[in-house]
Order: structure tokens, then C-alpha cells, then sequence
């Protein structure tokens, strides 16, 4: 679960890009260590975001639990008194579990 991190200010989450032409990257990435994120801004517009791989991984399982639940919705939307194990699922689909603990997910790709 997302640690939910609110900042008192949202400027406290901006960083001018111009603070890593100054040499201060070691400093931003301390701050981002305790704040979970940074928002880089470029004249005055929003750039990029930049997490901690933490805050990564835990919006990564985000989506995927997102995504399940969406397919669980839509499989009991087909019909809602036939139901299945995970197992058997799995192996209408020819996949184990083994399979998917060596499944690797990748922010952006489409999971449809």
C-alpha cells in the first residue's frame, strides 16, 4: 500500500531543474529519500516526477491489483453464479503460478 505522503505546501514537492545545474542532485535525491517524490520543474512548467524506487514499486502493484479487480468486475458481470479458482484459471490460460511470480511489469505497457 501507497504510504500516503502529503506535503504541507505542494511547492515543497517542486524542484527547479536549475538546482541540478548548481550541483545540488546528491541534496534532491536526500529530499526525495523523505518525501517519497519531487515534482522537476522547467520554466515554471512540470517536467517529470521522480520517485523512490519504493513509491515506484508500490504504484506499480497498484495498477496490477487495479487491473485484476477489473477483471474479476467484468468476469462476474458474465455471469455471476459460475465460478472459478485461480488455479483454474490459470490453467485455461496455460499458466502456472510458478509462471507468474517470473512475470516482470513494466510502467506504460498496455496490460489488456
Amino acid at each position: 500500500m501507497i504510504r500516503t505522503i502529503m506535503p504541507k505546501n505542494i511547492s515543497d514537492t517542486l524542484v527547479p531543474i536549475s538546482r541540478f545545474n548548481k550541483g545540488e542532485a546528491s541534496k534532491i535525491f536526500d529530499e526525495i529519500k523523505d518525501t517519497g517524490y519531487k515534482i522537476v520543474v522547467k520554466n515554471n512548467t512540470p517536467a517529470c516526477v521522480m520517485l523512490t524506487p519504493e513509491r515506484y514499486q508500490e504504484m506499480i502493484e497498484m495498477i496490477e491489483d487495479l487491473y485484476l479487480i477489473e477483471l474479476v468486475e467484468e468476469r462476474l458481470k458474465a455471469d455471476p453464479q459460475e465460478t472459478h479458482s485461480f488455479e483454474e484459471m490459470l490453467a485455461e490460460d496455460g499458466v502456472s503460478i510458478d509462471d507468474l511470480e517470473n512475470v516482470s511489469m513494466e510502467f506504460g505497457v498496455d496490460i489488456e
